[in-house]
């Protein structure tokens, strides 16, 4: 499958390419990249709002903005070092929301080429039409029924895929600035999440291995010194967060909120079929087993090559080409549902296509590997315990690992394969594009179809201009900032599933949790909630509203009241609302569906 052009040469006959040229490719694939990830944004990212998590990464950012330090100010049963990466959301100019979103998309396209890149090995700028198309398609497929958010698995997803390549092209080159980069970015990786862990010992074993290191090694200090800043360079961003939570007396409540949380082992994944060997005769995971077939006969095809001949040689793309069907088949049969399984499939379809091309190539392929790895670290999730997120470079990868494995034919004329990729390319993008604006018309996440997606949140406030939800959310997000005009305080907090209105509307958090859910409550997280309580008691000039809707019954447009009365019930988890609704001693205020306890300013 010719989808670029030739294999990066770094000897001394490598083609000369004018700077211009070079130029010329970068700012093409610029281009793209940017206009993907605004045309996503707004065609489908900016359509649909949900109050609960497509707010929770940037309330942790607002708050690390106003100085506050992770674990001692903010609990939190995974590191926060998405708030510090999210910063950068609050600087960009533009409404907060939607240009969070497209930084959001270009770390998903970034990602998609990076692993792309260490995959084909070959630079971007050497790219044709069809690798740039299928690229493009990948990363849509990476979204597809994702909200368009920032998420701290999209931050792991980017760093790991960005620090890889990264790594990798300063290894390969021998400069020093992209090998530290690389390492910094994969050191960072694991403090979004846990589930990132493996990332830096990767590297290591990535590193120190590399024939680029042997040279002096354990003989020079130059060998030593070399060694000692590519450590540093790696264990930076450990420094920095240990640093500040050690320096403000939180590096004891870390290790308590990051060891209490619920464990996930990804054995959801891991017992796909295992389990149940006779899944493998059903949909969706017996597309596995004819992708299984395919390769082994791909294999051997390999094997025999010299007998096989050209016959051999045409066979093994009618092969790929069914590989590709059953990779494409298991997308269109997933419906972008997790319950279908469908990344879970393409997730052990990519296991199968790395032993193909390891067997006909005879060479592991390290980079399919780490594609591999991070699908299994990227499934490792609460909610969602599945590669989803990861779901277009799986495919992606599966697909260049099954082409790199065919026995070598006569290439067609130059035009002839131009026209080919080009096509291949266009109808992948397409296609992809076509599936994931459907699906999110259908339903947005937690929200309605398109049609009925008419509020528009900008005139609520301006962080979230062109962010549009249907007529219930649009009510219950304007109620929010009715009570915070009406009822003034320095000190504001709306619970439980708001976290974006801190940062939508400006507001302190006076509690130690933004968003306080069953799986986020650690340690001594209720105890210190009701500790806050009782300071706002003291201090006096807070307000905390109390929800009396559901977040389901938004998800499905209301009905949200226009007025409640002030003994309703609201909306409580654990009992923790509750609480703090009969410890607060402020004046009981409503508006709208939220009942509030206010004290103003004394």
């Amino acid at each position: 499958m010719d989808v670029a052009s030739p294999p990066l040469s770094t000897g001394p006959d490598a083609a000369v390419v004018r700077p211009s040229r070079t130029v010329l490719r970068l700012s093409l694939h610029v281009t793209w990249v940017l206009a993907l990830a605004v045309a996503t944004e707004l065609r489908v990212g900016r359509f649909g709002f949900h109050p609960s998590d497509q707010g929770f990464i940037l309330a942790q950012a607002w708050r690390v903005l106003h100085g506050e330090v992770p674990h001692s100010d903010i609990i939190s049963a995974r590191p926060l070092g998405s708030a510090y990466l999210h910063i950068v959301d609050f600087v960009l100019p533009g409404p907060l929301f939607f240009v969070s979103s497209v930084l959001s998309m270009l770390e998903i396209i970034l990602a998609t080429i990076a692993f792309a890149v260490l995959v084909t090995r070959r630079r971007v700028r050497d790219w044709g039409p069809g690798l740039t198309g299928l690229t493009a398609a990948a990363s849509l497929l990476n979204l597809n029924a994702f909200p368009l958010m920032a998420w701290h698995t999209i931050d792991g997803i980017f760093l790991t895929a960005c620090g890889a390549w990264a790594l990798d092209s300063g290894l390969r080159n021998g400069k020093a600035w992209p090998r530290w980069l690389g390492l910094v970015l994969l050191g960072t990786a694991v403090f979004v999440k846990q589930s990132f862990a493996p990332v830096p010992l990767i590297a290591l074993c990535w590193l120190l291995p590399h024939p680029s290191l042997r040279e002096g090694a354990f003989r020079t200090g130059r060998w030593w010194a070399r060694l000692a800043w590519d450590l540093l360079a790696l264990g930076a961003f450990l420094v920095f967060y240990i640093g500040i939570v050690t320096l403000d007396g939180g590096l004891g409540a870390m290790a308590e909120q990051l060891t209490g949380g619920l464990p996930a082992y990804g054995e959801r994944l891991l017992g796909l079929w295992l389990e149940n060997p006779a899944s493998l005769l059903r949909p969706p995971v017996r597309g596995l087993t004819f992708f299984l077939i395919a390769g082994v006969l791909l294999v051997l095809l390999g094997i025999f090559r010299d007998r096989a001949g050209f016959i051999g040689a045409l066979l093994a793309r009618l092969l790929l080409l069914a590989g590709v069907a059953v990779v494409v088949g298991t997308v269109v049969d997933g419906h972008f549902t997790g319950a279908s399984r469908w990344a879970d499939v393409l997730w052990w379809i990519l296991g199968v296509a790395l032993l193909v091309n390891w067997a006909a190539t005879r060479r592991f392929p390290r980079m399919g590997t780490l594609v591999f790895a991070t699908g299994f670290m990227t499934s490792l999730s609460w909610g969602n315990d599945t590669p989803t997120l990861f779901t277009g470079t799986l495919a992606l990868t599966a697909i260049l690992l099954l082409s790199d494995a065919l026995p070598p034919l006569p290439e067609p004329p130059r035009r002839i394969r131009l026209a080919g990729a080009t096509a291949m390319g266009l109808v992948a993008v397409l296609a992809s594009g076509w599936a994931v604006i459907a699906h999110h018309d259908e339903a947005a996440y937690l929200d309605m179809a398109h049609e009925k997606l008419t509020g528009d949140l900008g005139t609520v406030t301006p962080t979230m201009r062109g962010i549009r939800t249907n007529p219930g959310t649009f009510t219950y997000i304007s109620q929010i900032q009715d009570c915070v005009t009406r009822y003034p305080a320095g000190r504001t907090a709306v619970l439980p599933d708001n976290p974006f209105a801190y940062p939508a509307f400006g507001l302190r958090n006076p509690f130690p949790l933004e968003w306080p859910l069953p799986l986020e409550i650690v340690a001594d997280a209720p105890e210190r909630m009701l500790a806050t309580a009782d300071e706002l008691n003291r201090d006096g000039d807070y307000l905390v509203l109390f929800q009396t809707v559901g977040m389901p019954a938004l998800a499905e447009g209301g009905p949200v009241p226009a007025e409640v009365a002030a003994d309703a019930p609201i909306f409580d988890y654990l009992g923790l609302e509750n609480a703090l609704r009969s410890r607060l001693t402020g004046r009981t205020v409503t508006c709208g569906s939220f009942i509030g306890k206010w004290a103003p300013r004394p």
